[in-house]
Protein backbone atom coordinates (compact mmCIF):
# COMPACT_ATOMS: atom_id res chain seq x y z
CA UNK A 1 0.00 0.00 0.00
CA UNK A 2 1.46 3.55 -0.91
CA UNK A 3 -0.32 6.69 1.01
CA UNK A 4 -0.46 8.92 -2.07
CA UNK A 5 0.00 12.62 -1.23
CA UNK A 6 0.96 12.87 2.33
CA UNK A 7 -0.35 16.47 2.61
CA UNK A 8 -3.96 14.73 2.11
CA UNK A 9 -6.39 11.98 3.44
CA UNK A 10 -4.41 9.04 2.20
CA UNK A 11 -2.01 8.47 5.12
CA UNK A 12 -5.64 9.11 7.03
CA UNK A 13 -7.55 6.79 5.20
CA UNK A 14 -4.83 4.14 5.30
CA UNK A 15 -4.66 3.91 9.34
CA UNK A 16 -8.81 3.85 9.29
CA UNK A 17 -8.63 1.06 7.10
CA UNK A 18 -6.29 -1.38 8.48
CA UNK A 19 -7.54 -0.81 11.97
CA UNK A 20 -10.49 -3.13 10.53
CA UNK A 21 -9.07 -6.94 11.26
CA UNK A 22 -12.05 -7.97 8.34
CA UNK A 23 -10.02 -5.98 5.67
CA UNK A 24 -7.00 -7.92 5.89
CA UNK A 25 -7.97 -11.67 6.26
CA UNK A 26 -6.16 -14.09 3.89
CA UNK A 27 -3.85 -11.49 2.69
CA UNK A 28 -0.16 -10.20 3.81
CA UNK A 29 -0.80 -6.13 3.46
CA UNK A 30 2.94 -4.28 3.82
CA UNK A 31 2.65 -0.29 3.76
CA UNK A 32 5.27 1.56 2.25
CA UNK A 33 5.56 5.03 3.70
CA UNK A 34 7.89 7.81 5.67
CA UNK A 35 7.62 5.80 9.48
CA UNK A 36 8.09 9.17 10.91
CA UNK A 37 4.94 10.71 8.55
CA UNK A 38 3.04 7.50 9.87
CA UNK A 39 3.47 8.52 13.45
CA UNK A 40 2.66 11.89 13.11
CA UNK A 41 -0.68 10.96 11.30
CA UNK A 42 -1.78 9.03 14.32
CA UNK A 43 -0.42 11.05 16.73
CA UNK A 44 -2.48 13.52 15.53
CA UNK A 45 -5.48 11.53 14.80
CA UNK A 46 -5.89 9.95 18.22
CA UNK A 47 -9.00 12.31 19.39
CA UNK A 48 -11.14 10.83 16.03
CA UNK A 49 -13.69 8.75 16.67
CA UNK A 50 -12.67 5.48 14.54
CA UNK A 51 -10.11 2.88 15.45
CA UNK A 52 -6.98 3.59 13.89
CA UNK A 53 -3.57 1.06 13.27
CA UNK A 54 -1.15 1.56 15.37
CA UNK A 55 1.88 2.06 12.93
CA UNK A 56 4.29 -0.01 15.40
CA UNK A 57 2.04 -3.11 14.61
CA UNK A 58 1.83 -2.90 11.09
CA UNK A 59 4.61 -4.31 8.05
CA UNK A 60 6.35 -0.88 7.11
CA UNK A 61 8.45 -0.98 4.23
CA UNK A 62 10.87 2.88 4.29
CA UNK A 63 9.99 4.89 2.07
CA UNK A 64 12.62 6.48 0.00
CA UNK A 65 11.42 9.08 -1.68
CA UNK A 66 10.22 11.59 1.22
CA UNK A 67 12.38 13.84 2.04
CA UNK A 68 11.20 14.62 5.78
CA UNK A 69 10.19 17.82 4.91
CA UNK A 70 7.63 20.02 6.12
CA UNK A 71 4.97 20.81 4.71
CA UNK A 72 1.30 21.91 5.33
CA UNK A 73 -2.01 19.55 5.42
CA UNK A 74 -4.20 20.42 2.56
CA UNK A 75 -1.44 22.29 1.01
CA UNK A 76 0.03 19.96 -2.40
CA UNK A 77 3.26 21.29 -3.29
CA UNK A 78 6.49 20.00 -4.93
CA UNK A 79 7.65 18.42 -2.59
CA UNK A 80 4.73 16.23 -1.68
CA UNK A 81 4.11 15.18 -4.82
CA UNK A 82 8.01 14.01 -5.38
CA UNK A 83 6.91 12.23 -2.24
CA UNK A 84 4.03 10.37 -3.85
CA UNK A 85 5.69 9.68 -7.37
CA UNK A 86 9.18 8.24 -5.37
CA UNK A 87 6.43 6.44 -3.66
CA UNK A 88 4.89 4.66 -6.11
CA UNK A 89 7.91 4.38 -8.52
CA UNK A 90 9.10 2.06 -5.25
CA UNK A 91 6.07 0.21 -4.63
CA UNK A 92 5.96 -0.64 -8.47
CA UNK A 93 9.59 -1.49 -8.41
CA UNK A 94 9.27 -3.75 -5.33
CA UNK A 95 5.76 -5.76 -7.37
CA UNK A 96 7.56 -6.28 -10.68
CA UNK A 97 9.96 -8.26 -8.90
CA UNK A 98 7.63 -10.50 -7.49
CA UNK A 99 8.25 -9.34 -3.96
CA UNK A 100 4.11 -8.63 -4.26
CA UNK A 101 0.92 -9.45 -6.11
CA UNK A 102 -0.78 -6.20 -5.87
CA UNK A 103 -0.48 -2.31 -5.13
CA UNK A 104 -3.22 -0.63 -3.36
CA UNK A 105 -2.38 3.12 -3.68
CA UNK A 106 -3.71 6.12 -1.80
CA UNK A 107 -4.63 9.57 -3.82
CA UNK A 108 -2.37 11.84 -5.30
CA UNK A 109 -2.74 15.43 -6.79
CA UNK A 110 -1.53 15.14 -10.32
CA UNK A 111 -1.02 19.11 -9.88
CA UNK A 112 1.80 18.23 -7.32
CA UNK A 113 3.05 15.82 -9.38
CA UNK A 114 3.42 18.67 -12.21
CA UNK A 115 4.86 20.67 -9.77
CA UNK A 116 7.60 17.95 -9.17
CA UNK A 117 8.40 17.77 -12.82
CA UNK A 118 6.34 14.75 -13.44
CA UNK A 119 4.11 15.11 -16.07
CA UNK A 120 1.48 12.11 -15.63
CA UNK A 121 -2.50 12.48 -16.45
CA UNK A 122 -2.20 10.23 -13.01
CA UNK A 123 -0.95 7.13 -11.37
CA UNK A 124 -2.84 4.56 -14.18
CA UNK A 125 0.03 6.08 -16.76
CA UNK A 126 2.70 5.62 -14.66
CA UNK A 127 1.82 2.04 -13.74
CA UNK A 128 1.25 1.11 -17.21
CA UNK A 129 4.48 2.43 -18.62
CA UNK A 130 6.81 1.22 -15.80
CA UNK A 131 4.74 -2.40 -16.76
CA UNK A 132 5.80 -1.73 -20.60
CA UNK A 133 2.42 -2.09 -21.43
CA UNK A 134 0.67 0.18 -24.29
CA UNK A 135 -3.00 -1.81 -23.68
CA UNK A 136 -4.71 -0.74 -20.12
CA UNK A 137 -7.99 0.23 -18.49
CA UNK A 138 -9.63 1.58 -16.08
CA UNK A 139 -11.96 -0.62 -14.13
CA UNK A 140 -14.70 1.05 -11.75
CA UNK A 141 -16.40 -1.73 -9.52
CA UNK A 142 -18.86 -0.74 -6.65
CA UNK A 143 -20.68 -3.37 -4.28
CA UNK A 144 -24.23 -2.19 -3.57
CA UNK A 145 -25.02 -1.88 0.57
CA UNK A 146 -28.50 -2.14 -0.58
CA UNK A 147 -28.46 -5.46 -2.51
CA UNK A 148 -25.18 -6.84 -2.80
CA UNK A 149 -24.97 -6.33 -7.07
CA UNK A 150 -21.62 -5.32 -8.36
CA UNK A 151 -21.46 -2.80 -10.70
CA UNK A 152 -18.57 -2.74 -12.84
CA UNK A 153 -17.41 -0.16 -15.28
CA UNK A 154 -14.60 0.52 -17.92
CA UNK A 155 -13.74 3.85 -19.29
CA UNK A 156 -12.78 3.93 -23.30
CA UNK A 157 -10.92 7.43 -23.28
CA UNK A 158 -10.33 8.76 -19.46
CA UNK A 159 -8.51 11.99 -18.41
CA UNK A 160 -8.67 13.72 -22.18
CA UNK A 161 -10.64 17.10 -22.38
CA UNK A 162 -14.14 16.62 -23.72
CA UNK A 163 -13.61 18.19 -27.42
CA UNK A 164 -10.80 15.15 -27.88
CA UNK A 165 -13.21 12.16 -26.85
CA UNK A 166 -15.23 11.99 -30.33
CA UNK A 167 -11.78 11.90 -32.19
CA UNK A 168 -9.66 9.40 -29.99
CA UNK A 169 -12.62 7.24 -30.14
CA UNK A 170 -11.30 4.67 -32.69
CA UNK A 171 -12.88 1.30 -33.58
CA UNK A 172 -9.05 0.10 -33.14
CA UNK A 173 -9.22 1.34 -29.61
CA UNK A 174 -12.86 0.12 -28.56
CA UNK A 175 -11.49 -3.17 -29.59
CA UNK A 176 -8.83 -3.00 -27.59
CA UNK A 177 -10.91 -1.93 -24.43
CA UNK A 178 -13.32 -4.39 -24.94
CA UNK A 179 -10.72 -7.41 -24.75
CA UNK A 180 -8.96 -6.13 -22.04
CA UNK A 181 -12.47 -6.13 -20.18
CA UNK A 182 -13.26 -9.52 -21.63
CA UNK A 183 -10.33 -10.70 -19.99
CA UNK A 184 -10.59 -8.98 -16.86
CA UNK A 185 -14.05 -10.50 -16.85
CA UNK A 186 -12.97 -13.71 -17.55
CA UNK A 187 -9.39 -14.10 -15.50
CA UNK A 188 -10.40 -11.31 -11.94
CA UNK A 189 -14.23 -12.29 -12.28
CA UNK A 190 -14.89 -16.08 -13.27
CA UNK A 191 -17.07 -14.64 -15.76
CA UNK A 192 -16.84 -16.55 -18.74
CA UNK A 193 -19.85 -15.59 -20.76
CA UNK A 194 -20.81 -12.40 -19.72
CA UNK A 195 -23.72 -8.89 -20.19
CA UNK A 196 -21.80 -6.42 -21.32
CA UNK A 197 -23.65 -2.86 -22.19
CA UNK A 198 -21.89 -0.51 -24.55
CA UNK A 199 -23.19 3.41 -24.15
CA UNK A 200 -23.61 5.51 -27.38
CA UNK A 201 -21.62 8.37 -27.63
CA UNK A 202 -24.34 10.68 -28.89
CA UNK A 203 -27.96 11.79 -27.12
CA UNK A 204 -30.03 8.86 -28.11
CA UNK A 205 -27.24 7.18 -29.93
CA UNK A 206 -27.28 9.67 -32.53
CA UNK A 207 -30.64 9.02 -33.46
CA UNK A 208 -30.13 7.55 -36.69
CA UNK A 209 -27.72 9.94 -37.51
CA UNK A 210 -29.80 12.82 -36.54
CA UNK A 211 -28.24 13.80 -33.42
CA UNK A 212 -24.34 12.81 -34.08
CA UNK A 213 -23.37 10.42 -36.47
CA UNK A 214 -20.53 8.37 -34.79
CA UNK A 215 -23.24 5.73 -34.27
CA UNK A 216 -23.86 4.80 -37.59
CA UNK A 217 -20.78 5.34 -39.30
CA UNK A 218 -18.43 2.97 -37.13
CA UNK A 219 -20.05 2.49 -33.46
CA UNK A 220 -22.65 0.37 -35.02
CA UNK A 221 -20.80 -1.89 -37.74
CA UNK A 222 -18.10 -2.28 -35.11
CA UNK A 223 -20.61 -3.65 -32.30
CA UNK A 224 -21.46 -6.17 -34.88
CA UNK A 225 -18.37 -7.29 -35.85
CA UNK A 226 -17.26 -7.67 -32.06
CA UNK A 227 -20.68 -9.83 -31.49
CA UNK A 228 -19.05 -12.01 -34.59
CA UNK A 229 -15.84 -12.27 -33.33
CA UNK A 230 -17.40 -12.90 -29.46
CA UNK A 231 -20.34 -15.14 -30.07
CA UNK A 232 -20.38 -16.47 -26.46
CA UNK A 233 -20.94 -13.02 -25.18
CA UNK A 234 -23.80 -10.93 -24.91
CA UNK A 235 -23.26 -7.04 -26.47
CA UNK A 236 -25.79 -4.78 -25.69
CA UNK A 237 -26.04 -1.44 -27.27
CA UNK A 238 -24.58 1.28 -28.06
CA UNK A 239 -27.50 1.95 -25.69
CA UNK A 240 -28.67 5.86 -24.98
CA UNK A 241 -26.46 7.37 -22.53
CA UNK A 242 -29.35 8.76 -20.51
CA UNK A 243 -31.06 5.51 -20.20
CA UNK A 244 -27.62 3.22 -19.63
CA UNK A 245 -27.89 3.54 -15.92
CA UNK A 246 -31.68 2.89 -15.32
CA UNK A 247 -31.14 -0.79 -15.20
CA UNK A 248 -27.90 -0.29 -12.51
CA UNK A 249 -29.41 2.03 -10.33
CA UNK A 250 -32.50 0.13 -10.14
CA UNK A 251 -30.10 -3.24 -9.25
CA UNK A 252 -27.82 -0.88 -6.67
CA UNK A 253 -30.81 0.50 -4.76
CA UNK A 254 -33.43 -2.88 -5.13
CA UNK A 255 -35.73 -0.04 -6.45
CA UNK A 256 -39.02 -1.27 -9.21
CA UNK A 257 -38.40 -3.36 -12.33
CA UNK A 258 -34.84 -4.51 -10.98
CA UNK A 259 -36.18 -7.89 -11.11
CA UNK A 260 -37.53 -8.05 -14.31
CA UNK A 261 -34.44 -6.16 -16.35
CA UNK A 262 -31.33 -7.91 -15.36
CA UNK A 263 -28.36 -5.40 -15.44
CA UNK A 264 -25.72 -6.22 -17.27
CA UNK A 265 -22.33 -8.05 -15.67
CA UNK A 266 -20.14 -5.09 -17.18
CA UNK A 267 -20.52 -1.58 -18.79
CA UNK A 268 -18.10 0.18 -20.97
CA UNK A 269 -18.60 3.92 -21.13
CA UNK A 270 -16.87 6.06 -23.81
CA UNK A 271 -15.58 8.88 -21.86
CA UNK A 272 -14.69 9.84 -17.99
CA UNK A 273 -17.64 11.80 -17.18
CA UNK A 274 -19.76 9.63 -18.83
CA UNK A 275 -18.99 6.55 -17.11
CA UNK A 276 -17.95 8.05 -13.64
CA UNK A 277 -20.61 10.37 -12.44
CA UNK A 278 -23.13 7.71 -12.11
CA UNK A 279 -20.75 5.43 -10.81
CA UNK A 280 -19.91 8.01 -7.75
CA UNK A 281 -23.35 8.99 -6.94
CA UNK A 282 -24.33 5.04 -6.20
CA UNK A 283 -21.07 4.00 -5.10
CA UNK A 284 -18.67 7.55 -3.98
CA UNK A 285 -17.47 6.31 -0.76
CA UNK A 286 -17.36 2.57 -1.70
CA UNK A 287 -15.97 2.02 -5.36
CA UNK A 288 -12.47 0.81 -6.47
CA UNK A 289 -10.69 1.94 -9.01
CA UNK A 290 -8.53 -0.81 -10.61
CA UNK A 291 -6.27 -0.81 -13.49
CA UNK A 292 -6.35 -3.69 -15.99
CA UNK A 293 -4.01 -5.32 -18.34
CA UNK A 294 -1.56 -4.96 -15.59
CA UNK A 295 0.98 -7.69 -14.71
CA UNK A 296 -0.34 -7.06 -11.26
CA UNK A 297 -3.41 -6.50 -9.15
CA UNK A 298 -3.51 -2.67 -8.67
CA UNK A 299 -6.24 -0.78 -6.84
CA UNK A 300 -7.74 2.11 -5.39
CA UNK A 301 -10.28 4.41 -3.74
CA UNK A 302 -12.49 5.89 -6.07
CA UNK A 303 -12.07 9.27 -4.33
CA UNK A 304 -9.36 12.33 -4.31
CA UNK A 305 -7.28 13.73 -1.64
CA UNK A 306 -9.59 15.85 0.24
CA UNK A 307 -7.09 18.20 0.67
CA UNK A 308 -10.00 20.38 1.93
CA UNK A 309 -10.42 18.09 5.31
CA UNK A 310 -6.56 16.79 5.39
CA UNK A 311 -5.95 16.37 9.06
CA UNK A 312 -8.96 16.70 10.94
CA UNK A 313 -10.04 13.12 11.35
CA UNK A 314 -13.05 13.08 9.44
CA UNK A 315 -12.26 11.26 6.15
CA UNK A 316 -14.41 8.21 5.33
CA UNK A 317 -11.87 4.79 5.16
CA UNK A 318 -14.82 2.64 3.32
CA UNK A 319 -13.25 3.26 -0.38
CA UNK A 320 -9.23 2.05 1.01
CA UNK A 321 -11.54 -0.81 2.55
CA UNK A 322 -12.68 -1.78 -0.38
CA UNK A 323 -10.05 -1.54 -2.45
CA UNK A 324 -7.69 -4.09 0.48
CA UNK A 325 -10.59 -6.61 -0.14
CA UNK A 326 -10.65 -6.09 -3.78
CA UNK A 327 -6.79 -6.56 -4.37
CA UNK A 328 -6.91 -9.50 -1.78
CA UNK A 329 -10.16 -11.19 -4.01
CA UNK A 330 -9.02 -10.34 -7.52
CA UNK A 331 -5.11 -12.11 -6.21
CA UNK A 332 -6.76 -14.99 -5.52
CA UNK A 333 -9.23 -15.46 -8.37
CA UNK A 334 -6.12 -15.04 -10.49
CA UNK A 335 -4.28 -17.48 -8.74
CA UNK A 336 -7.04 -19.85 -9.29
CA UNK A 337 -7.32 -19.01 -12.72
CA UNK A 338 -4.02 -19.51 -13.49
Amino acid sequence: MTLGDPAGIGPEVVLKALADPTVIQGCQVAVLADAGLLRKTYQRLQGCQQLLANPVDLELIQATGFFNQDFQLGQPSAATGQASFADLQQAIALTLSRQFDGIVTGPIAKSAWKQAGHLYPGQTELLAEKAGLERFGMLFVAESPHTGWMLRTLLATTHIPLHQVATTLTPALMSQKLKLLVDSLRFDFGLDQPRIAIAGLNPHSGEQGQLGTEEQTWLIPWLKEQRSRYPNLTLIGPVPPDTLWVQPGQAWFGGSGSAAKPPADAYLALYHDQGLIPVKLMGFDRAVNTTIGLPFVRTSPDHGTAFDIAGQGIANPTSMKAAIRLAATLVRQRALAC
